[in-house]
């Protein structure tokens, strides 16, 4: 039997041989010695009420691919945004330092000549330039010179339109969920029939909606169309400068001032000491400024705990009384039906959070939404934006999921604008993914299969020599 079993050995060793060796031949050699070689990208959110910096990889060969760029880390600049250094725009550069330090620390020495910075300012650098645009530009100049002394490849400091800021958060959030495109197990990209999802954005300063419409938008201020991966999309966008949380509630404080003497989205027993200059000298309450006030004056305001004033106080936001369109959302901005799922971000996400977290509340519905923010005793603003603003009623609202991250990488604005900078979205759709491609793959598996036919046959043949051999 043991002269049987040998017998048996050399096709089988024949066999293995030779799919070892096709294997080698379809597998680089460059796989098998180490992994594969990654690119780094920064970008630096300079956001009204603080700055986030985010560093993107992606492997190397996948270039102009998708679902391959995630985030790597991020890091909090410490301090407020950049546009609060506009009386020192020295220290707007130099708050970006402890987060760049640790950028020359992840990103792998070699890669730094070849990895893109961008630093991208929002709604707070927006207010500053309409109120002074030497001090915007100062600020500007001044985190260029410290982003230039870092071994980057720095593409500049710019500030976004509230459009960018919505539609790039659009596609980053779609981009996450691979919503444009998807890579299959047959290994070739498809469209997913899922479609896309709507964004929406709650900044310190400013708040975005953005959505697919299939309409034409009746303002084409509000229409932007894209060209992703083959797929045209036609999308709804809109930015409410002032609307942000940051600035709604400067306005808040300004009207509790005016109206009542004390503040009813407080809750009872707080107070504290305002500066005037802190709530009147911001664009977004030019209309409620007083002709003549004390900049350096302070003024002391308490809580009186209604919910039903504070109610009133911030409709008062929302202007419906005209639109010149079929329908609007709300001071006169045209806006289509919402439809389809949303995914909300930043401050949507945060407010939402605290509700069922901290206060363990319910807030699936718009109504239990109504019921927990009575209970806290504020009306929160998110609730008011989202039914009054923009129109989500009970079923739509049911659509919507508050999410800060989609896997390991927070979604905003950021990775869309590096996406869109480095042209790693092509306009047309991707072939198959680089490497060894399925077509390999299939000839590989024939080949494999063909090797096993043989040696099943050499095997069965050996076998009937062997019993002839015996019978003999």
């Amino acid at each position: 039997m043991a002269g049987k079993a040998l017998s048996l050995l050399p096709p089988l060793l024949l066999a293995a041989a030779g799919l070892a060796g096709l294997l080698l031949l379809c597998v680089p050699t460059r796989d098998i010695r180490e992994p594969p070689a990654l690119k780094y990208g920064i970008v630096l959110d300079a956001g009204s009420s603080h700055t986030s910096m985010f560093i993107y990889k992606w492997p190397a060969d996948k270039e102009n691919d998708t679902g391959v760029v995630g985030q790597h880390s991020s890091c909090d600049v410490r301090g407020g945004g950049i546009s609060s250094y506009a009386d020192n725009p020295s220290g707007a550069g130099q708050s970006l330092v402890e987060c760049l330090n640790q950028a020359l620390r992840e990103v792998p020495k070699e890669r730094h000549v070849g990895t893109p910075l961008y630093l991208g300012a929002t709604a707070g650098m927006r207010l500053l330039n309409l109120t002074s645009p030497e001090a915007s530009a100062n600020v500007l100049a001044a985190v260029t010179q410290t982003l230039t002394q870092y071994p980057f490849d720095f593409r500049g400091a710019r500030i976004l339109s509230g459009q960018d800021e919505g539609v790039f958060g659009w596609v980053t959030a779609n981009y996450l969920l691979e919503n444009f495109i998807k890579y299959g197990w047959v290994g070739r990209w498809f469209h997913p029939r899922k479609g896309t999802l709507g964004a929406m954005d709650l900044g310190g300063a400013s708040t975005q909606i953005t959505f697919e419409t299939a309409s034409p938008a009746e303002d084409p201020a509000n229409e932007v169309q894209l060209q992703l991966y083959g797929q045209h999309y036609r999308v709804y966008t809109h930015s409410f400068l002032c609307y942000g949380r940051d600035q709604v509630l400067r306005r808040l404080l300004a009207s509790a001032l005016q109206t009542h003497g004390s503040h009813p989205c407080w809750p009872q027993g707080y107070s504290t000491h305002v500066m005037l200059r802190d709530i009147y000298e911001s664009p977004c309450t030019a209309a409620q400024r007083p002709q003549a006030f004390n900049r350096s004056a302070r003024v002391s305001l308490a809580g009186s705990s209604n919910p039903a004033r504070c109610h009133s106080l911030v409709s008062q936001l929302f202007n419906s009384s005209s639109c010149r369109f079929s329908r609007c959302s709300f001071n006169g901005v045209f806006q289509p039906p919402v439809a389809g799922k949303f995914i909300a971000f930043s401050a949507f996400f945060y407010t939402m959070d605290f509700l069922r977290t901290v206060m363990g509340l319910p807030v699936a519905t718009l109504q239990q939404l109504e019921v927990a923010v009575v209970t806290v005793c504020n009306q929160t603003w998110s609730e008011q934006l989202l039914s009054r603003g923009y129109g989500f009623d009970e079923r739509s609202f049911g659509g919507v999921t508050f999410q800060k991250k989609a896997g390991d990488t927070a979604v905003g604005w950021a990775l869309g604008y590096m996406l869109n900078l480095t042209n790693l979205i092509p306009a047309d759709p991707p072939g198959l993914r680089k490497g060894t491609d399925f077509s390999s793959w299939v000839v590989l598996l024939l080949l494999f299969a063909a090797m096993l036919l043989a040696a099943f046959a050499l095997l069965l043949h050996q076998a009937r020599s062997t019993k002839s051999a015996s019978t003999i």
